[in-house]
């Protein structure tokens, strides 16, 4: 696992800034919903956890038209 993943390397994997922000907090989220859940304390603060799965490949987002869910 990587101790931080570099912009230049997160970048590759989404198309935007924002789009890194929003997939970042999302996954953060459910880390974090999953961590009270299971009483099981992360070994990384959830965001950087997020940011690593992201630069490993282990999330991805899809991109969807405004109005849809």
């Amino acid at each position: 696992m990587m101790n931080k993943p570099s912009l230049d390397e997160l970048m590759g994997k989404v198309d935007s800034r924002y789009t890194l922000v929003v997939a970042a907090a999302k996954r953060a989220r459910m880390l974090t919903e999953d961590e009270m859940k299971t009483n099981q304390p992360l070994r990384v603060k959830p965001v950087t956890l997020a940011l690593e799965e992201i630069s490993d490949g282990y999330v991805c987002y899809k991109r969807i038209k405004a109005g849809q869910k």
